[in-house]
C-alpha cells in the first residue's frame, strides 16, 4: 500500500493513483502466457530429395589461346596464323562434344584490335565456352 509523507494537510484526500494492483495484474497475466505458450523446438522439418547424387561429369578440354604483344597468336603453345588457319582451329574445336573451353590470355601490350578480330573469329566459329584468364595483371 502507498502512504503519505508530508504531502498536503491533515484532511487533503490523496490525489494519486494506486498502481499497486495494476502491476500485480499485469504480473500474473504475464506468467499464465509464459505457462500456456508451447515448448519452442528448434528443429525444423525438411523434404530431403532421395536417391542418388548426381553424376561428376567429365571435366571438359582446356584449351589455352595466347595473344603477344605484337599480335602472335599461340594456341596451346603453337603459333597460328591469324585468318584461315585460326579459323579451322575454332572450326574444330565447336565440333566437339563437349565443347573445350578456351581460355584466352592476352598480353597487357596486346592490341585490342587483336583480341577484338580473334573473340569475334571464335563466336563465328561457334565457339560458346570462351573464358579470359590472367586478368589479375590488369587491375
Amino acid at each position: 500500500m502507498s502512504m503519505s509523507a508530508g504531502s498536503g494537510g491533515e484532511g487533503n484526500p490523496m490525489m494519486d493513483i494506486n498502481t499497486t494492483p495494476l502491476i500485480d495484474v499485469m504480473l500474473v497475466l504475464l506468467i499464465m502466457l509464459i505457462i500456456t505458450l508451447p515448448p519452442l523446438s528448434h528443429a525444423v522439418s525438411m523434404d530431403m530429395p532421395t536417391g542418388k547424387p548426381p553424376q561428376e561429369q567429365e571435366q571438359p578440354e582446356v584449351i589455352e589461346l595466347e595473344i603477344d604483344f605484337d599480335g602472335t597468336i599461340l594456341w596451346n603453345g603453337n603459333q597460328v596464323a591469324f585468318g584461315p588457319e585460326l579459323q579451322a582451329y575454332f572450326l574444330d574445336a565447336a565440333k566437339k562434344e563437349p565443347q573445350p573451353e578456351l581460355h584466352l590470355r592476352p598480353n597487357p601490350l596486346a592490341k585490342y584490335d587483336v583480341v577484338a578480330k580473334v573473340l569475334a573469329l571464335a563466336q563465328r566459329s561457334h565457339v560458346k565456352r570462351i573464358g579470359f584468364v590472367g586478368n589479375e595483371r590488369f587491375g
